[in-house]
């Protein structure tokens, strides 16, 4: 299927590993002409040369901590000056610590909180005036199963992509008029360097290796193995093109069948 990207403009964050990598080779692969984000200028350009080898096309990096609350206004003014508007947002950004409740103070929280939902507010504020202005914008915000079914261990990500969950949906009534669809995607267990840490945390925990952590993850999954970025990848070039503007307001999981709810 032709997803007909070619002269869309993609901003991707937290794009130099893992799935926001993932999302922003396929984009490129698609034609879209495209933007990464990460903190690190080194990691971004790494990204961008195996994209380029990939795709065969270079994007842009723009580096910058979407924790900083005037950075997201600065990077969508970098990209719009160089590119042209941004059509196409995908909102990822590395994930909270894990732990339970008591684990964190007020100072962890408040800063998984500029990290995780503020950031993606910011982002959002800042490319949706244009894509009313067009009347055509996809915005796709990467979350987590845990928006589903809340993940031991993960109460600050359980909060928070929650929350981002519910903005999501908020907005996307607000705009769907415009021609602006507004998506949430779930990963499930995905081999990232996120799920290695979160791996790594538990193995710690039990007294366990990685691998024992891997295979009891493996074994919850109906699909009997964990997940690949490029599996989120696709749905997530999907959801930006035109093939997919009957679709708004949805967290639609990636997980292998591993959440048991019915909606």
């Amino acid at each position: 299927m032709d997803l007909e990207l070619n002269g869309k403009t993609a901003l991707v964050t937290g794009a130099s590993s893992g799935l926001g990598f993932a999302a922003a080779q396929v984009l490129a692969e698609e034609g879209a002409t495209l933007a990464i984000n990460s903190r690190s200028e080194k990691n971004l350009r790494i990204a961008a040369e195996k994209i380029e080898v990939a795709a065969g096309s270079r994007p842009l990096t723009v580096a910058g901590d979407l924790a900083a609350s005037e950075t997201a206004d600065r990077i969508v003014a970098q990209v719009s000056a160089r590119l042209g508007t941004v059509d196409i947002l995908v909102s990822n950004a590395g994930g909270p610590p894990a732990g339970t409740f008591l684990q964190h103070d007020k100072r962890i929280w408040r800063q998984a909180a500029d990290l995780t939902l503020h950031s993606a507010i910011d982002l959002a504020r800042a490319v949706i005036p244009a894509m009313q202005q067009k009347k055509w914008g996809r915005i796709v915000f990467i979350t987590s199963v845990a928006v589903k079914q809340p993940v031991d261990n993960l109460i600050i990500s359980n909060t928070l992509r929650a929350g981002l969950t519910g903005f999501a949906k908020s907005i996307s009534n607000e705009l769907a008029s415009d021609g602006i669809t507004i998506n949430t995607v779930c990963p499930g267990y995905t081999m990232t360097e996120r799920l290695k840490y979160l791996a790594q945390y538990l193995a710690d925990q039990s007294g366990g290796t990685v691998e024992d952590v891997y295979r009891g993850w493996a074994s919850e999954v109906p699909a009997g193995r964990l997940g690949r970025p490029e599996e989120l990848a696709y749905l997530i070039s999907f959801l930006a093109s035109d093939r997919a503007a009957y679709i708004t307001g949805t967290a639609i999981p990636v997980d292998g069948g591993h959440i048991k709810g019915l909606l």
